[in-house]
């Protein structure tokens, strides 16, 4: 297989030939037929979580991130934790990448009766590059959805998750990345803002 190609500071304006044949190179579609297993599952904001999937790989590919282990990992990124019982041996023998895609994947998904504080905190401590940089773009996604998502409560605990776990995430890995996770954040305070959110939770004290 060819380099892996990482961006951290600079996002391309558009994919060069190189990256492009890179990418043809990279077969992603039994991680996408595993990924339809999640059709059926709901989102708060609207849509589905296998939409959620391959948004979260547009947002890598947006970024100039063209690495086969991480982009098929994004396709199949919620599997384990999402679907009750499901057998991650799927993924193991998916291809010849299967192994590396399942280690990814294990790192990303919160552990049953995991606090989501905890998860977090494993990740910022102890997750790998790949495994920062893919919270980071499910993050992204997870945020622009949250514009859908009517809950003045549910968007304020979900912007300050972002600010105190998410924000060091994407410091350290992605630059660019940090800086759309602030204004989608700033953005989503502004809609609590205009929605007199936060009077009201003062009147209520």
């Amino acid at each position: 297989m060819g380099k892996n190609f990482t961006m951290a500071t600079e996002k391309p304006s558009q994919m060069d030939k190189e990256h492009m044949l890179q990418l043809k190179g990279i077969f992603l579609a039994p991680y996408m037929q595993l990924a339809t297993a999640l059709i059926g599952k709901a989102r708060f904001a609207g849509g589905n979580m296998f939409r959620h999937q391959i948004d979260t790989m547009g947002i890598l590919i947006d970024y100039g991130y063209i690495d086969r282990i991480l982009l098929k990992a994004s396709c199949v990124h919620d599997v384990l934790e999402d679907i009750p019982g499901y057998d991650p041996e799927l993924i193991r023998n998916a291809d010849e990448d299967g192994e590396e895609v399942l280690a990814l994947v294990r790192e990303v998904t919160k552990r049953p009766g995991q606090l989501k504080p905890d998860y977090l905190r494993s990740i910022i401590e102890s997750g790998s590059h790949k495994a920062k940089v893919l919270k980071c773009a499910d993050r992204i996604s997870n945020m622009i959805s949250l514009g859908f998502v009517t809950s003045s409560e549910f968007i304020e605990r979900y912007c300050d998750e972002t600010e105190y776990f998410i924000f060091p995430i994407a410091l350290e890995v992605d630059y660019n990345m940090y800086q759309e996770l602030i204004k989608l954040v700033m953005s989503r305070r502004q809609y609590l803002e205009e929605s007199k959110y936060f009077e009201r939770m003062k009147s209520e004290d």
